[in-house]
């Protein structure tokens, strides 16, 4: 989508971040709407940004984990549309998360929950690394090249580079 020549081009870096961030709360707020969404009357930004909401001690804490680490298994997906490249998907991931952590600091103070640290340092890992796989797979696909010697129109042979 994104991908184009090999130039540096600050508002493209800008651009996806942007669109990444974005994605990432949409999908986000879809995943814990669906998994806490169901249990708790009252849903709200503290959800997103509020570190003490991520706690092993409720119900309500584990779903909530949950949802952040199935994001990262979307936000793998949204890299791989993205960024398009396996080089540039622990960048993003680190990118992301670190907004996240400057809102979540603005929001509720720094998180103090151990929790909080694994579930955000797992989703980095799990989104940084099944984005590369994703990217690193459509990268290395064959390019279908059109042979003259075929007979036929519109008749395409892949050869291997």
């Amino acid at each position: 989508m994104f991908y184009g020549a090999m130039v540096w081009d600050p508002w493209l870096i800008l651009a996806q971040i942007l669109v990444l961030q974005c994605l990432f709360y949409l999908s986000l707020g879809g995943l814990l709407w669906v998994f806490v969404g169901s249990h708790e009357l009252a849903f709200s930004l503290h959800h997103f940004f509020d570190w003490r909401y991520m706690t092993v001690r409720t119900v309500k804490g584990w779903l909530t984990m949950l949802a952040f680490l199935c994001n990262a298994f979307v936000g793998a997906g949204f890299l791989l549309f993205l960024v398009e490249r396996a080089k540039k998907c622990l960048d993003f991931s680190a990118t992301l998360f670190l907004v996240h952590l400057l809102l979540c600091i603005a929001y509720a103070g720094v998180p103090a929950s151990f929790a909080w640290w694994i579930v955000s340092g797992l989703s980095v890992v799990v989104m940084s690394v099944l984005g590369e796989w994703l990217c690193m797979r459509r990268e290395l696909r064959d390019i279908p090249i059109r042979s003259r010697s075929q007979s036929g129109p519109g008749s395409t042979r892949t050869l291997p580079l």
